[in-house]
């Protein structure tokens, strides 16, 4: 199996340091998958970039997690459903509704269930909404504009996802609680 470092400040390359500078200010700590990012500049310049947008923009705290969650458990990403589940329940997602989300089902309340369920969608049907996927997101309540917006937190997660699966990093001792198998 091909081992990807797990970069801290004084091991990643110098085009990394200054984005995980960025990502230890933010989180207290780098966490395992920034540090296997950190092997590829633009990958960490990019993911700091995509996630800045995601959380500057129309939703809550728990309504993106709940799409970062059912994203890493679609992707079958087992670093960021420990992640996500931990996130999730830090911002205020109900513990049966990420358990729910952990077995791939979606969260039991409407907006979020709707989320869960677009979220789902996209990855599975790689983009390829039909008319009655748009209209049942939109008839919980949601816009065209956020379900674009829906897309970009999918397109964020699939960093996450993807990089998780290639590099596979470590869990986080504070994750272990979360720690899924799928």
């Amino acid at each position: 199996m091909t081992r990807f470092p797990v970069h801290t400040l004084d091991s990643a390359p110098q085009a990394s340091k200054a984005s995980l500078r960025e990502v230890e200010a933010r989180f207290g700590m780098i966490p395992n998958l920034a540090g296997a990012m950190a092997t590829s500049p633009v990958l960490l310049q990019s993911f700091i970039g995509i996630f800045d947008k995601v959380h500057a923009g129309s939703f809550s705290e728990p309504q993106i997690q709940t799409v970062l969650l059912t994203d890493a458990v679609t992707n079958g990403c087992a670093w960021a459903v420990a992640l996500h589940s931990a996130l999730g329940l830090q911002a205020g997602l109900d513990p049966a509704d990420v358990a729910a989300m952990r077995a791939g089902r979606s969260p039991a309340d409407k907006g979020l269930g709707a989320l869960s369920t677009l979220a789902r969608t996209l990855i599975e049907k790689r983009g390829r909404l039909n008319e009655g996927d748009i209209e049942r997101f939109l008839a919980a309540g949601f816009s065209k504009e956020l379900l674009l917006e829906v897309i970009t937190i999918v397109a964020a997660s699939t960093i996450t996802n993807y990089t998780g699966s290639v590099t596979n990093p470590p869990l986080e001792a504070a994750w272990q609680p979360h720690a899924w198998n799928g």
